[in-house]
């Protein structure tokens, strides 16, 4: 029977005035290191942390930590009894990458969720353990800015940051660490010793590396992440709320609808090259077309509708004009007029951080078992292509509402640097695209799964079942983690997962890895690796 070992570190003391006037002192206690082992009662609660239930992990003991300090103990604890260690944000990674029957210890941040103003730093301090919706309303309220993070408020800021997620606002701002001035991370050297490194994007910083690499290559590669400080490139002064993108004003959503049983495979190709080819259009940095986000859900015909939902701040002038444009552009030349719904201007805060998850938005009892495959593009899909979603959205022999294909804008600024100013590769894309299912039945796992293996691979059959990068596609996000990069049934080009992930930058991050990684003490199956 496993015990928690909570340690208590004795606070600062501090009067207190007693009934009688006099002053007394009291010592406050704080949770210092928590370890959770088997068959204590909170060990499963920790377990349930993880957002795909497909997986599941069976570590010996579960390490909660609240400071910097607790990670160095952790870190030290697992190297020195030579355990397989991995680290848990937010717990949405949707791969087995924490959840992996060979991970022995997890450090959890789930108690590590500050998000302040660091005045010696100038920037904004904010913990791993943080969501984005915790963090999207904190620097809201504090002081009227935001970050271009994703538009899944659940999902942890450690992962996503340093994955160099896109949300919403990234063809206006940017990627979420393009705004990342500094990092703290928990790396082990040779001799076998933690020790925490801040890392920042000045020049003449000597771990400057280390947080390049935070700018992109993903979480578990390189060490422990405990802080991100982000303050914009550019931005001068002290005033905090000068040192980000000031938050929208408003928001307005527009949906066009069509009904599976309006929409042929023709009309269906029309609706998905039409938002294609806005994308190619629209996307190149500061183009007006820009201040629009938008993405296209296509649902198998289970859901009577697919969508095309866009959304921008009306209270910019020109920009209603621009949703409205962009709208009859989606419906030009299908045959069947959409529906249009417009939600009138909304409250930007609210609106984004009560966004629905997506699996319980299409009637999965959360959390759910999931499996995705996301490719990021540069160009629009062939009619051939169009042609195969169509058909296995269609096809009679598979069943599942939660399915389903998507495509998502890209572009804007984040086209703006270079595939090498950050260790995020990806900066001549439109769009992304994504294959998804969703579904909370155990004995289903093979069907929706091979259902979503099968129209990946069909999609990019001409590459070897994968989006190797050319003309038109640019690879895969890493903050989508796929293990069937892995597998040679689905992967039969001759491009590694690291290729599809890193593109050029790949070399210049394993020579990072080496140095502040020797021993590889931070792996998972997706990971950089040691070079030679």
């Amino acid at each position: 029977m496993g015990t928690t070992t909570a340690g208590l570190a004795i606070g600062a003391t501090a009067g207190t005035a007693l009934a009688d006037g006099t002053v007394g002192t009291t010592s406050e206690l704080v949770p210092g290191l928590v370890t959770v082992n088997r068959g204590d009662p909170l060990y499963k609660d920790l377990l349930l942390r993880g957002y795909n239930r497909r997986y599941s992990t069976d570590p010996d003991n579960i390490k909660v930590v609240g400071q910097t300090s607790h990670v160095v103990q952790a870190v030290n604890e697992a190297v020195d009894s030579g355990k397989r260690l991995a680290i848990r944000g937010g717990g949405h990674c949707l791969d087995a990458l924490v959840d992996n029957p060979e991970v022995e210890v997890v450090i959890d941040f789930t108690e590590m969720r500050d998000i302040t103003f660091d005045t010696d730093m100038n920037a904004f301090a904010i913990q791993p353990g943080a969501t984005l919706g915790q963090v999207y309303r904190t620097l809201a309220f504090g002081w009227g800015v935001t970050l271009p993070g994703g538009v899944c408020p659940l999902v942890g800021a450690g992962g996503h940051i340093a994955g160099n997620g896109f949300g919403a606002l990234s063809r206006q701002h940017g990627l979420i660490a393009d705004h990342l001035y500094a990092v703290e991370v928990v790396v082990v050297g040779a001799d076998g010793q933690a020790r925490a490194v801040v890392a920042t994007r000045e020049t003449a910083d000597s771990d400057r590396d280390l947080w390049w690499a935070h700018t992109g290559a993903g979480g578990g590669n390189f060490g422990v992440v405990t802080r991100y400080w982000m303050r914009s490139p550019g931005a001068s002064g002290t005033n905090p709320s000068a040192l980000l993108p000031a938050t929208p004003h408003a928001l307005m959503t527009s949906q066009a609808v069509w009904r599976w049983e309006d929409l042929d495979e023709d009309g269906f190709i029309r609706v998905t090259r039409n938002f294609s080819t806005w994308l190619e259009e629209n996307s190149a940095p500061g183009a007006p077309g820009t201040a629009l986000h938008c993405a296209l859900s296509a649902p198998r015909v289970e859901r009577p509708e697919m969508m095309i939902v866009a959304q921008t701040d009306p209270s910019v002038p020109g920009n209603e004009a621009l949703l409205d444009a962009f709208l009859a552009d989606m419906g030009a030349g299908v045959g069947t007029a959409p529906r249009i719904v417009k939600s009138g201007q909304l409250p930007w805060l609210t609106t984004t951080i009560n966004a629905p998850d997506s699996s319980v938005a299409q009637g999965v009892t959360g959390p759910p078992r999931w499996k995705s495959k996301v490719a990021v593009m540069r160009k629009g899909y062939s009619d051939e292509q169009i042609a195969t979603v169509y058909q296995h959205l269609t096809r009679a022999d598979y069943a599942n509402p939660a399915s389903s294909f998507s495509m998502t804008s890209y572009g804007g600024q984040i086209n703006a640097l270079a595939s090498d100013a950050s260790a995020h590769a990806h900066r001549d894309a439109a769009y992304t695209g994504a294959v998804s299912a969703a579904w909370d039945v155990v004995s289903e796992d093979d069907a929706h799964t091979k259902w979503v293996q099968q129209l990946y691979h069909d999609l990019y059959r001409d590459t070897g079942g994968v989006p190797v990068a050319g003309d038109t596609n640019d690879g895969c996000h890493v903050n989508w983690p796929d293990l069937d990069l892995l597998s040679a049934d689905w992967n039969t080009s001759n491009t590694s997962a690291s290729a599809l992930f890193h593109k050029g930058n790949y070399p210049r991050l394993q020579g990072i890895k080496a140095a502040y990684d020797p021993l590889n003490v931070f792996r998972h199956p997706l990971s950089i690796e040691l070079p030679g």
